[in-house]
């Protein structure tokens, strides 16, 4: 298990999307608005109101969860609770989340979504990295230290 360098891979890029969604908190409407939030969530943070960093921090606090369930599938950190159920789910939700760029495809260019294109194809590649990892970590993630 340890040194699986997909987990380790996976795992950091969940941190760092967890790490951005805390600087968008941080950033504003603007970054609100750059990152695809979408025009209610960033109005609603230029009227003060607290849900867009609320259910924005909450994404953040599952992508550094989900961090945490990569790191230790690679033995970085301790084991965690149902490593195998966690790191199969949440390898699910990335490719699910990442195919959406097949009926992104299949539209008519001028209608595409370019945010839609890239976050698929950056969120594939998270899957990617979790499945391959969590793959090769498989035999592993069911020993139950001493």
């Amino acid at each position: 298990m340890r040194g699986n360098p997909w987990l380790v891979l996976a795992g950091l890029l969940s941190a760092a999307a967890a790490l951005l969604h805390v600087a968008v908190i941080a950033g504003g409407p603007a970054w609100y608005r750059f990152f695809g939030a979408g025009e209610e969530m960033a109005t609603m943070a230029e009227r003060g109101l607290l849900t867009p960093h609320l259910v924005t921090a909450g994404i953040a606090l599952i992508l550094a969860a989900w961090a945490a369930y990569a790191f230790a599938g690679a033995g970085l950190i301790r084991r965690l609770p149902l490593m195998r159920t966690a790191l199969v789910a949440i390898t699910a939700i990335y490719l699910l989340r990442g195919l959406v760029i097949v009926p992104a495809l299949l539209q008519a260019p001028a209608a595409r979504d370019p945010f839609t294109v890239w976050s698929s194809l950056i969120v594939l590649g998270y899957g990617i990295a979790y499945a391959v990892g969590t793959f090769r970590a498989w035999p592993g993630l069911s020993i139950r230290p001493a």
